[in-house]
């Protein structure tokens, strides 16, 4: 890795966080996003794999217009790298403003594999985000354990669909949070949707949970994006910004229309009395392991010299 290169990425990625800081989201559009993985590791081959990868998900646990999988990873930044977590359940509930017919429910998804895990596209996904939210002073949510060093990060590969029987709502939930500290959506890729389809609404933490995105308070609402293009990203601070999306619509309604999204939920480790409790294991994964280093902010290293972080696979 040319550490020009690297260094002038570092830079760049430190303005986003800046950003992020000051604004509280930030969208970065997927030509950056490319230019900036690439330093961090993006092969080439991976970047054009990845936008495969969701070609072979299964059936999503409670939703009829999805598939989908899931993966729980740790932010460890004592130890400089973030490492995949072991099979756990997922619930989310209404106190964490996720009001839905499955809300509190435990719910089991497939687990992602190495063809997602070990893409060094997603690697530099996985380090990006590090970069940007490490640090970051938030609202605190209830039960979560701030003291503790880790964080742990959901990641949800997920489709959405639509066809002539069955409309795609990429958030059936309508405004909501994702229970979490730092939400990141990245866009693999779409078929048949409209110009149109799953706009992301971000609105005041004021806006009602369930609201139907078109239906919401426009006095509350605090700035709107699209993902179109290929990672095209958004960071939300989960616990000060509420959000909603529209549906998807097929442009030939004669056929499905689909939309392919990474999903990031990056949070505390929880307290006792937290419905995630049982499941917030910070084991690491036995049968798919996978490590990766990390590198800090720019306040906490010095950029010159510094390398490149070890993206790459290199599972423990």
């Amino acid at each position: 890795m040319n550490d020009a290169i690297f260094n002038d990425a570092m830079s760049e990625i430190m303005e986003i966080r800046a950003q992020y800081i000051s604004e509280r989201s930030v969208f970065i559009d997927g030509a950056r996003m490319v230019r900036l993985l690439k330093a961090l590791g993006a092969k080439d081959t991976d970047l054009e794999k990845i936008k495969l990868v969701s070609n072979d998900l299964p059936k999503d646990p409670t939703l009829p217009f999805r598939e989908s999988k899931n993966g729980r990873f740790c932010f460890d930044s004592d130890a400089s790298r973030a490492y995949r977590l072991e099979f756990q359940p997922f619930a989310l509930s209404a106190e964490e403003d996720f009001v839905r017919h499955d809300s509190g429910k435990t719910r089991v998804f497939e687990e992602i594999g190495d063809d997602l895990q070990l893409n060094s596209a997603l690697q530099a996904l996985l380090v990006f985000k590090s970069l940007i939210f490490r640090g970051v002073r938030t609202a605190h949510r209830p039960k979560l354990d701030y003291d503790n060093p880790a964080w742990i990060c959901t990641l949800f590969n997920l489709r959405t669909i639509s066809t002539p029987e069955l409309q795609g709502e990429p958030a059936l939930e309508g405004v909501h949070s994702d229970g979490v500290d730092h939400t990141m959506t990245t866009f693999l890729g779409s078929e048949n949707m409209t110009a149109d389809s799953a706009v992301t609404f971000l609105h005041d933490m004021r806006e009602k949970n369930a609201t139907r995105w078109n239906e919401t308070d426009p006095e509350l609402l605090l700035g709107q994006c699209r993902h179109r293009h290929f990672l095209d990203t958004l960071i939300v601070v989960d616990h000060e910004r509420k959000h909603s999306l529209s549906p998807v619509s097929a442009v030939d309604e004669r056929r499905p229309a689909t939309r392919d999204m990474l999903i990031f939920f990056t949070r505390k480790p929880v307290l006792p009395g937290h419905i995630s409790h049982p499941y917030d294991s910070l084991e690491p994964h036995e049968r798919l392991p996978m490590a990766i280093g990390l590198p800090a902010p720019a306040e906490e290293r010095v950029l010159v010299g510094a390398g490149a972080p070890a993206v790459g696979g290199m599972a423990q």
